[in-house]
Order: C-alpha cells, then structure tokens, then sequence
C-alpha cells in the first residue's frame, strides 16, 4: 500500500479576549462574530486558496496548499481586523 503524502501550511485563528467579551455581552459578542468571519475571515481564506478545517467557539483551523497563501490571509485579516477597531465598524453590518 503506497502514501500520498503532500504538504499544507495550518493558520490557526482565535479571538483575543473571547470569553471575556460572552461575558458581558454574548449575544453581541456572537453576532459581532458571526459578521466578522462573514465580512473579512471567509472571503479573505477563500481568496487565497484555504479551506476551512474546523471551527471552534472562538477559532479557526485553516489549511492552505501554499505557505505564501496562507502569510498573505493571515496579514490580510490582521490588517482588516485593524482598520475595523480603528473606525469602530468591526462586526457591524451595513
């Protein structure tokens, strides 16, 4: 019996400070999630080739075929969570 084996760069994700924020506010703190992964986490993984592996309360496993993919998702989401605490529009729907 032969081996496929092949090589994958793993992003591992979670929220800074998530039990915390379901402490004071969980429904808040779950929709602002919700709309977080649905505005910058999942298009930004798609647009780089990634797929998602599993899902936590609070994170994400996230398996992409090349490690420059998965830098530039990576920067990419820092990047964008950044600019939403900046202007205050951080998991907030328009």
């Amino acid at each position: 019996m032969s081996q496929t084996r092949r090589l994958a760069a793993i992003l591992a994700a979670d929220v800074v400070g998530y039990s915390r924020l379901i402490g004071l506010d969980e429904g808040g703190t779950l929709q602002a999630f919700k709309a977080i992964r649905a505005e910058l986490f999942d298009p930004t993984i798609a647009a780089h080739n990634g797929h998602i592996v599993k899902t936590t309360g609070d994170g994400l496993l996230v398996e992409f075929s090349s490690v420059v993919d998965a830098l530039r998702c990576a920067s990419e989401v820092q990047a964008g969570m950044g600019r939403a605490q900046c202007d205050g529009t951080h998991g907030q729907s328009n």
